[in-house]
């Protein structure tokens, strides 16, 4: 493969390469068994956060023991849930001009239709990976203003609804992934001169794709805007969307504090000598070795050799994966090369469909968890792998979006030259195990079948991949059994074997995961809020009731939107 081939270019800046040494150890947390959820009830509150005696709140036994012990918590105001003053959310807004790439995207169309519903703001630079202006505005009809997801604003301006969303929404020719952005020298001009807020949303969030791919748009990418950022003459503030797994195989309680250049995402633990062994992350030594592995592989098998080789480094440094090793890289990159432009990042778990508004239930693609809830509904995943025990993080995509505009009008007032990091994560104020979000998908699907035929049954949880893949094997020696011994019934079910397999391994991670997100500048920006700010913009994971959401809200979302309320007949 020659050089022109390769889809990223080595950074024109040189970074640091400052190992991180941290040997705090963080407790590693095991969960036992307790009941459901629902039973318990709030016991009482520290620092904004309710603690639960009935279930056990994992993390209960990291409160103090006694009055004067104090955990750290990385709060910016006192303890406790009151009614603020208000954050100054419409004030900050207020005609505001915001560029945005990766408006298409899950969140980014959520973020434009609650700006536009919700704030007087200016306008909104859309980045579109189009060929020319003409093919931009197409494409922004198309997957914006046609959208379902901006049902509520439609209704709001009726028939000047077009004409309203022409007004504010200014298509951009560009691409992230090539110089200048791939802007005209008329738009970058244009934005430089207008623009308050960056929102860099663009990412890919396939997790074992291509490494060189991954570099070049979760690395480079940021490193291109961040430099566009320093044109800009009135900028307030750089937002980042990361993701919360940006943290690596790390255990116990992660705090929302920047990862620093050349730390990897291995345990903090004395004990740990690969971790204090490794060499520092270098960015530039990972991009020339995605470049050797284009050059010396052969045509047919440069993406096999590159997903190889994202998952080789991304094991070796500490991460799950390709993805969010180049996640925790574009963040390394950022806070290196900012200087004084301030920046937020915004760290969500698993990003999943609306739970209030503007729809409740709208998703766009299938996300993390959906191919398993999907498959499961389809009879096709009766086994998973994971600790029934252990909790999982899920988070509605408007929850992320209020966040996201709530913190952006907080840190756009100050314009401090510094960093702030936010989880947007419900486990650590409204746990969920895996056990109870099978049983709400068994529910919805007792109630309304997928698949005609299908016998619904209880999803059964592995803690070893061996056991799990007999447990499916045997199953479709009873199915071929009962259907026959029909060669092409064979094929098929040893394929759907072969799927639930992979879609498995996949996961594996998410099953096991032993690490809780620390959600303290999210409680202390709720604390903030004004009670009409709080009405508007919903940030409280407290009030989302799991049952709710997966039963009523999400799976028919997901039937809807992603299925297109299809009855399957497999």
């Amino acid at each position: 493969m020659s050089l022109k081939q390769s889809v990223f270019f080595t950074p024109l800046v040189e970074l640091s390469t400052t190992k991180f040494s941290n040997k705090t150890k963080l407790p590693n947390l095991f969960f036992g068994k307790s009941k459901s959820r629902n039973s318990g009830k709030i016991s009482f509150s520290h620092n904004g956060y309710p603690y639960f005696t009935a279930p056990r709140h994992p993390l209960e036994s990291e409160l103090p023991t006694e009055c004067g012990e104090q955990p750290p918590m990385p709060t910016e105001s006192g303890t406790g849930i009151g009614i603020g003053i208000g954050i100054g959310i419409d004030s900050f807004f207020e005609g505001k001009n915001i560029f945005i790439t990766g408006g298409t995207g899950l969140l980014g169309k959520t973020l434009i239709e609650k700006l536009l519903r919700s704030t007087s703001l200016g306008k909104i630079f859309v980045l579109v990976k189009a060929s020319d202006k003409e093919a931009a505005v197409e494409r922004l009809t198309k997957e914006i203003m046609n959208s379902d997801l901006f049902v509520c604003l439609r209704e709001k301006h009726g028939s000047t609804y077009e004409e309203y969303v022409k007004s504010k929404l200014i298509p951009i020719v560009g691409n992230i992934c090539e110089p200048n952005i791939g802007m005209d020298i008329n738009s970058a001009n244009k934005i430089m001169e207008e623009v308050d807020v960056i929102v860099e949303s663009a990412a890919s969030t396939t997790l074992n794709d291509r490494y060189d791919f991954l570099l070049d748009i979760n690395v480079n990418a940021p490193l291109r805007l961040m430099r566009f950022a320093k044109k800009c003459k009135n900028l307030k503030l750089f937002v980042h969307i990361s993701t919360a797994y940006v943290n690596g195989i790390r255990e116990g309680i992660i705090y929302e504090k920047p990862l620093i250049m050349g730390e990897n995402g291995r345990k903090h633990d004395d004990n740990d000598e690969i971790s204090s062994s490794l060499f520092p992350l270098d960015l530039t030594d990972e991009m020339n070795l995605a470049m050797k592995a284009c050059i010396a592989s052969k045509e047919h098998d440069t993406t096999k050799e590159l997903k190889r080789l994202g998952l080789e480094r991304a094991a070796y440094y500490g991460w799950y994966n390709a993805y969010h090793m180049t996640k925790a890289m574009g963040e390394m990159v950022l806070n290196e090369t900012r200087q004084d432009v301030p920046l937020l990042i915004l760290r969500p778990s698993v990003v999943e469909s609306c739970y209030k508004e503007p729809v409740p239930g709208w998703i766009q693609g299938n996300r993390m968890y959906d191919p398993v809830i999907i498959s499961y509904g389809k009879g096709q995943l009766p086994a998973y792998l994971a600790d029934p025990d252990l909790h999982t993080d899920i988070v509605p995509v408007d929850f992320v979006a209020n966040t996201t505009i709530a913190a952006i009008a907080k840190h756009g007032i100050t314009r401090k030259a510094e960093v702030n990091v936010y989880h947007v994560a419900t486990d650590f104020v409204n746990p969920l195990r895996f056990n109870e979000m099978f049983e709400y998908i068994y529910e919805h699907f007792r109630a309304y079948p997928l698949v005609e035929y299908e016998n619904m049954v209880k999803m059964r949880m592995f803690d070893q991949f061996s056991d799990l893949s007999k447990y499916l094997r045997d199953r479709v020696s009873e199915r071929n059994a009962v259907l026959g011994e029909d060669a092409k019934i064979r094929k098929q079910n040893k394929a759907r074997v072969a799927y639930a397999e992979q879609l498995c391994k996949m996961y594996e991670f998410i099953g096991f995961f032993k690490a809780r997100f620390h959600t303290g500048n999210t409680r202390a920006l709720l604390e903030e809020m004004s009670e009409e700010e709080r009405e508007v913009f919903e940030v409280d994971a407290i009030k989302i009731d799991w049952n709710k959401y997966f039963v009523d809200i999400h799976i028919p979302g997901l039937r809807k939107h992603v299925v297109n309320g299809t009855r399957l007949s497999v």
